[in-house]
């Protein structure tokens, strides 16, 4: 094989290099990707490389020593020259802001004919599909699910870091919830992805918590519902029956799209989506108001069923309500108005 192909996805967007030869070095790799995303090579960060070769990759380094596979995919961090000419220059008005959680409160459960369906799919994802664990799960403790994109990563915008499109108190956030729940990850993407961005965001590594498991997109099913049509959903009945520890009174899930917990919406809690990391990175708290509700549901609630996540803001611990704990709800950021969630759901079937 003396050529490959290589995708490189980037901000969003997913950009093709079909038969680039193998005798070429990284830094050859990187001008044909400025010459399709104008972004320099020094700015560009490429993740997924090094993981193929299971070795360090330099600027010189030949891609035929790095025994790639015919169709390479990569995933690649940098800003063009034109989106920091765009970001040094303020606005001459700005958007409107809209409320995208408007239709939160309109989700219902599927309706009781496509549970069949429904039961048929998750028993054929029991039978094939196998959780990744990292590290062992801990009698007594709760089940955090949390989604990746657009929940605690920018996975649209441009930026020179990965640290830069990190949500805001990530680390402090799981360092703090893992002393009450198991943590897990579940994102509609392919393990590969998943295993790098948790990576270079210092979560898989990190000293103070750990992370039990992670599931990927393949562990989704698919139903047709009369509000959305045709989705992709993440049922947490596969997790509850691959490990009965964990059920509906001992779970949560976190995501920024709530299509994805509709087989199970009452254990799921929507967060306003974190986009444009840029303008949002120094006034998003979602994660400081979040890490108290966990730790106030974990040392109050037997039973989170009877919780209405929907609330969360105004959650007030029955052991602690005559000191009324109110997480006070903010003003939604200004990003990305105009992009549906629809948008949010079909981008994130690829990193």
């Amino acid at each position: 094989m003396s050529t490959a192909s290589f995708s490189v996805k980037w901000a969003g967007k997913e950009y093709f290099i079909p038969d680039f030869p193998l005798h070429a070095r990284i830094m050859d790799l990187k001008q044909a990707i400025y010459e399709r995303t104008g972004v320099l090579p020094e700015r560009q960060k490429l993740f997924g490389m090094a993981n193929l070769a299971g070795k360090t990759v330099s600027e010189s380094t030949r891609l035929l020593d790095l025994k790639l596979s015919p169709h390479v995919r990569i995933m690649m961090v940098g800003s063009s020259e034109k989106s920091i000419q765009d970001a040094s220059t303020p606005p001459k008005t700005l958007p409107n802001v809209i409320n995208d959680l408007d239709d939160y409160g309109d989700d219902k459960e599927i309706p009781i004919e496509n549970c069949e369906e429904f039961n048929c799919k998750i028993e054929n994802r029991i039978k094939n599909y196998k959780i990744k664990w990292i590290n062992n799960s801990r009698p007594g403790k709760r089940l955090l699910v949390l989604d990746i994109d657009c929940t605690i990563f920018d996975h649209r915008t441009p930026a020179q870091s990965v640290a830069e499109l990190m949500r805001p108190f990530l680390h402090e956030f799981l360092t703090s919830a893992y002393e009450d729940y198991d943590i897990a990850f579940w994102s509609a993407t392919n393990m590969k992805w998943i295993d790098a961005k948790l990576w270079e965001l210092g979560v898989t590594r990190h000293e103070q918590y750990k992370v039990a498991f992670l599931l990927d997109s393949t562990a989704m099913i698919t139903l047709h519902t009369s509000k959305y049509g045709t989705v992709e959903i993440k049922p947490l009945a596969l997790i509850w029956r691959l490990v009965p520890a964990y059920r509906p009174e001992n779970t949560i899930m976190i995501d920024d799209i709530p299509r994805n917990f509709l087989m199970n919406p009452q254990s799921g809690l929507r967060v306003r989506p974190f986009r444009n990391a840029h303008v949002n990175q120094s006034t998003d708290r979602e994660l400081l108001r979040l890490r108290q509700y966990l730790k106030d549901i974990a040392r109050s609630v037997d039973d989170f069923t009877q919780l209405d996540h929907r609330k969360w803001e105004s959650y007030m611990p029955k052991t602690v309500q005559s000191s009324a704990t109110v997480y006070s709800k903010p003003t939604l950021p200004a990003d990305d108005p105009e992009a549906p969630v629809s948008d949010d759901a079909k981008d994130d079937q690829q990193p």
